[in-house]
């Protein structure tokens, strides 16, 4: 399995709505994609830093929203609450 961690910081006054919009608009499209597994959101109201991490069943299916807009359409939902750009890592699930 392989997973994707998304890591940045919501302004503050907008970590509720954030939050909102990542349960109602990002998890239930998320869910539907081919070789989705599983997803976490981490975050911290002190710092309104957060960590996003999706599982995958293959490296390919979590490349391919990459590739295919998916996981853009889902940054465009919510990237005007974020302070700066988010970055992307991928990681292979060892455990």
């Amino acid at each position: 399995m392989h997973a994707r961690v998304i890591l940045g910081r919501v302004k503050l006054d907008k970590q509720n709505e954030a939050m909102s919009i990542y349960k109602e608009n990002v998890m239930p499209i998320t869910k539907k994609q081919k070789g989705f597994k599983n997803m976490h959101l981490l975050t911290d109201p002190d710092t309104s830093k957060f960590i996003s991490i999706t599982i995958w069943e293959t490296e390919n299916d979590m490349i391919a929203g990459e590739s295919s807009g998916y996981l853009q359409e889902q940054f465009d939902k919510i990237a005007n609450l974020f302070v700066g750009p988010a970055t992307i890592q991928h990681y292979v699930v060892t455990v």
